[in-house]
């Protein structure tokens, strides 16, 4: 018996600044924060944020010491995406980004995976809302 996955817990993304951070996540995705906190130990503090309607849970990441800038190029995360019901809630989030002056992509099609939106977070993370075409996940099954 293989075992089974049920989801995603959550995705930790290292940031520069809890205090910048927070409010960018809070603005554009309607995150509310659920815990802050330090680790002594590791020398790191956290804030957990979670989206109502879905249950995905964000934890941004403040390390004492950490790396360089982002660098999508670099080994690990190339980028975060949330998924969209849509073309139209692509559009509406596109409207939502210019209203808060967050330069983005602009739809991108790319076919036959679906369509993309792109943007970055203060520190410079890849994001992205994206609409899966329902022929990809019907090949899935």
């Amino acid at each position: 018996m293989v075992a089974k996955l049920s989801g995603i817990s959550h995705v930790d993304l290292t940031v520069s600044d809890l205090d910048r951070s927070i409010p960018f996540y809070e603005g554009v995705l309607g995150v509310s924060q659920l815990f802050r906190g330090r680790n002594e130990a590791e020398k790191f503090e956290v804030a957990y944020l979670v989206e109502p309607s879905t249950g995905v849970v964000i934890g941004l990441v403040k390390h004492d010491q950490r790396p360089a800038v982002f660098d999508p190029r670099a080994t690990g995360l190339d980028h975060l995406s949330f998924a969209v019901a849509d073309r139209e809630e692509l559009k509406a989030w596109a409207a939502h980004l210019e209203e808060r002056g967050i330069g983005h992509s602009g739809l991108t099609d790319q076919p036959p995976f679906g369509t993309g939106l792109n943007f970055s977070d203060p520190d410079g993370i890849a994001l992205e809302f994206y609409h899966l075409s329902p022929n990809v996940l019907a090949g899935a099954k």
